[in-house]
């Protein structure tokens, strides 16, 4: 890794250990080997330009020069064992089924050691300790303005914030930090922004985040990059501890800030996404919004990976045993399986409240009038919800009536339930969006994430239709000859979909506002959010730059529209982004999948960007466009009913 770095490869260490292997396997002849991977290097990376083929010369050069010979005794004379696949302190099932899976004996297993229904447990994800991370990001208490942006985009909720009173710090250990909350609600309280170190990836998104900057040293922040070997011990012993922390009163919480909401416990939590992924931080913010009540079909892609249950899976529960339900589905049909999660809630719950109408003789009028007409708009009425549930199940056990037994195995369907339709633009733009247009069309209450990567990650980085003109993916070999796909312009075609276009990197408030009215909004809602990927060749460490100049450039135009302000004759549209400021190229060349067409047709690469910056320029002019209308169309709707314009 040193080597990697010290030859601009970052942490790409793929040339550095083939050469490894042929300098000391003896397969081919040392200096043989050594120019044909340099032979290799330049078919293979020469269409990435000049400073990439002489990077990669560059690291087979160090390689050889940094090899040595270690020395192995006769007989074994360390003392050290090698850690279980997973801690003593694990689950049985977890013990028994998933460690064998994680030790690469799955095969071992009997059929009868799989849950008979098909159903595993959440939250397992915890227990394999990855250890990835060559650096850690480290908590500077002093420097820090406690804003949660570090929180909110690390990928793999590997870094976490919490208030909690002052005597929870008692029997804390001695490295465990803390300093003075700042939250008015919370005064008095402590504040801790602690690492999981066996968790974390290195991506460096958190210290990219921070926007605390020393002047004295503008190369440290509040949050600093340290090797992890040293701290591995110390700083596990402190997030065990920081773990068993009491969790934040959510009813005391402004969910649009961002501090606020990443106080809220992630139930999304160390997948196995790349280290610095621009999809997951998007899930995680679902789960800290309403992973308790939440129930997510997902689409077959990067998500079924990272977020399926083998061995592990990182969506989670919290402290009561809550946390989302997720099922997996196929390309073609994610979007009807979703909306069959709807219509059987609905239709449970339905049937619950005509039991329940049924059975108001037997039960106290309070109870059921609570009961029917509850608000479970926020937090606080969800709670109470769940409250008055407990109560009639304590009374529909009391009774012997056939339809009190019957009102019981429904009963938890008078809960509010939050549907989601979780996939990438392989799904939503391309094969599955016929079935997606029919269910957004239908007017149910669900909630579309389509987390856009622009190209079909999963399965090796080919075209989709939200690939962007002259992007280099497979099948568009010689660049993208025509422009990306208006997901969001032919959504709100329909009027009544709620519908966002919002980028994480570049306006995190924005991201936040537009889940909550998403939620909020009874109708199909739709959010495209934009996600960095490996595919497009870029460090996810600068992912989030990469976020900010895709929406500076006007290519990514962030937006909001809400149909139900215009049920109330206010201006629906929400133009969140402001007039292009940079041009597309400036953009695009920080990436691989523009510059590649760049080395192999110049003339080519400037032809489709030229259309690329003219799609930008009429794309934003479309939105301006609409901005406006709106605006003057609610104007005019005001005056005419009697109220002050907005």
């Amino acid at each position: 890794y040193k080597v990697a770095r010290e030859t601009g490869m970052s942490r790409r260490v793929n040339t550095v250990m083939q050469t490894c292997f042929f300098a000391l396997s003896g397969v081919l002849p040392k200096d043989e080997a050594i120019a044909a991977i340099k032979q290799a290097i330049r078919k293979s990376y020469g269409k990435r330009g000049e400073t990439v083929v002489q990077q990669n010369f560059a690291a087979v050069d160090q390689a050889l020069a940094h090899l040595y010979e270690v020395h192995v005794p006769a007989l074994a004379t360390s003392h050290t064992l090698l850690r279980t696949p997973v801690a003593p302190a694990a689950p049985g099932f977890v013990q028994e089924v998933t460690a064998m899976m994680i030790a690469g004996r799955g095969d071992e297993l009997p059929v009868s050691a799989m849950p008979p229904g098909g159903t595993f447990p959440l939250g397992t994800a915890q227990w394999e300790k990855r250890n990835l991370a060559l650096e850690i990001p480290v908590w500077d208490p002093e420097r820090c303005i406690q804003c949660g942006k570090c929180v909110l985009v690390c990928p793999h909720a590997a870094i976490r914030e919490k208030v909690y009173p002052t005597p929870a710090l008692e029997g804390a250990p001695e490295t465990f930090k803390s300093a003075p909350a700042r939250w008015r609600a919370f005064a008095g309280d402590l504040y801790t922004l602690q690492t999981a170190p066996e968790d974390c990836t290195g991506c460096a998104l958190c210290f990219e985040a921070c926007p605390v900057v020393s002047k004295s040293d503008p190369a440290r922040r509040a949050i600093n990059l340290a090797p992890q070997p040293p701290l591995r011990e110390s700083e596990s012993a402190n997030f065990d501890f920081f773990l068993q922390l009491p969790e934040v009163d959510r009813t005391k919480l402004n969910l649009s800030l961002v501090k606020d909401s990443q106080l809220c416990q992630p139930l999304f939590e160390f997948s196995g996404a790349c280290s610095g992924c621009g999809e997951t931080p998007y899930l995680k913010l679902l789960t800290q919004l309403f992973g308790d009540h939440v129930v997510i079909a997902n689409a077959t892609g990067c998500s079924s990976i990272f977020g399926g249950n083998l061995p592990t899976t990182p969506w989670a529960h919290n402290r009561d045993g809550r946390g989302p339900a997720w099922a997996n589905s196929l390309f073609e049909d994610n979007a009807e399986f979703g909306l069959g999660f709807r219509l059987s809630i609905d239709h449970q719950a339905a049937y619950a409240r005509d039991l329940l109408a049924r059975l108001r003789s037997e039960l106290d009028d309070a109870l059921v009038d609570g009961l029917l007409g509850a608000g479970q708009a926020t937090d606080a009425g969800i709670q109470a919800q769940r409250a008055r549930v407990r109560e009639l199940k304590a009374a529909l056990q009391r009774s012997d009536l056939p339809v009190a037994r019957e009102l019981l195995s429904v009963a938890d369907a008078l809960v509010k339930r939050s549907v989601w339709l979780v996939g990438g633009d392989g799904w939503a733009y391309d094969i599955g969006y016929g079935g997606l247009d029919h269910v957004l069309a239908s007017g149910a209450n669900v909630n579309v994430l389509v987390l856009d990567t622009e190209v079909y990650s999963n399965t090796g980085g080919q075209m989709s239709k939200a690939t962007p003109r002259g992007a280099v993916t497979r099948f568009a070999a010689g660049g993208k000859a025509l422009p990306k796909k208006d997901l969001a312009l032919l959504a709100m075609t329909y009027g009544h979909i709620y519908v966002a276009r919002v980028a994480m990197g570049a306006n995190d408030s924005q991201t936040i506002r537009t889940f909550l009215e998403a939620e909020a909004y009874d109708g199909p809602s739709l959010i495209i959010a934009y996600a960095h990927c490996i595919e497009h060749g870029l460090d996810l460490r600068l992912g989030l730059g990469q976020q900010k100049n895709a929406v500076a450039s006007g290519y990514w135009p962030l937006f909001r529209y809400n149909p139900a302000l215009a049920q109330q004759g206010k201006n629906p549209f929400t133009l969140d982004s402001k007039a292009p400021s940079i041009p597309l190229a400036q953009y695009a060349y920080a990436e691989d999948r523009y510059k590649m067409l760049v080395q192999r047709d110049r003339a080519e690469a400037g032809r489709l960007m030229e259309l690329a910056q003219r799609d930008v320029e009429n794309r934003w002019r479309q939105y301006q466009d609409l901005a406006q209308f709106f605006a003057a169309t609610s104007h005019a709707n005001g005056k005419a009913d009697g109220k002050l314009a907005p």
